[in-house]
C-alpha cells in the first residue's frame, strides 16, 4: 500500500530535485537542466504550497528508506480560461512534474500521486485535466483515462531584448 500526502512548503527542495530527475529523463543526459531554474522553482513552490486554498498542489510519497526525502510526486495547477461548450466554467487542471526517484520506480507511486491529484481536482469541481506525456508515462495516463485530444500544442518562447551594453547585446543573434 502506497501512502500519498499533500506536499508542504518544506517539501519544495525535494519537489525541485524530482523535477530535475524528470527533466533529465525527458531531455536526455546530454541536455539535462543546468540548475539555474532550481532556486526560482523552489521559491514558487514554497509560496504556492503555503496558500491555504491555492490553485497549485503536489501529491507526494515519502521515501521509505530515507527520511526527509521524497520517492515520487505529481504537481498540478488550476487555470482559469474562458468557458466553452465542453467546459462552461473555463476551469482546467494541468498536471506537470510527475516523477519517481529511479530507486522506487514500478511500485505504483506515480499512480498513487496521480490518483491523489485527480481527487484534489475533483474536490474543486475541475472537470477537464490536461497534461503532456512522455512515451514512458503515457501508459499510466491512459490507464487513468487520459486520451489524446487531437488539438496540437504549439509554443513560442518570447525573449526580452538584452539591455544595451550588456554582453548579450554585443553577441550576434543565432541563425
Amino acid at each position: 500500500m502506497v501512502t500519498v500526502r499533500k506536499a508542504l512548503p518544506e517539501d519544495a527542495p525535494e519537489l525541485v530535485r524530482l523535477r530535475g530527475v524528470m527533466l533529465a529523463a525527458v531531455a536526455g543526459a546530454d541536455r539535462a537542466p543546468d540548475g539555474s531554474w532550481e532556486g526560482p522553482a523552489e521559491q514558487t513552490l514554497r509560496d504556492r504550497l503555503a496558500e491555504p486554498d491555492g490553485t497549485m498542489t503536489a501529491m507526494v510519497v515519502d521515501d521509505p528508506l530515507r527520511p526527509g526525502r521524497l520517492a515520487a510526486c505529481a504537481v498540478g495547477v488550476i487555470e482559469q480560461r474562458l468557458g466553452g461548450p465542453g467546459n462552461p466554467s473555463g476551469l482546467v487542471g494541468y498536471v506537470f512534474s510527475v516523477a519517481t526517484d529511479p530507486d522506487h520506480r514500478r511500485r505504483g507511486m506515480s499512480r498513487a500521486c496521480m490518483e491523489g491529484l485527480l481527487g484534489w481536482f475533483l474536490e474543486r469541481a475541475i472537470n477537464v485535466v490536461d497534461l503532456r506525456a512522455s512515451a514512458e508515462g503515457e501508459p499510466l495516463y491512459r490507464s487513468l483515462g487520459f486520451a489524446h485530444t487531437g488539438e496540437p500544442a504549439m509554443r513560442l518562447m518570447l525573449r526580452r531584448a538584452p539591455p544595451p551594453g550588456s554582453p548579450q547585446a554585443d553577441c550576434p543573434a543565432p541563425d
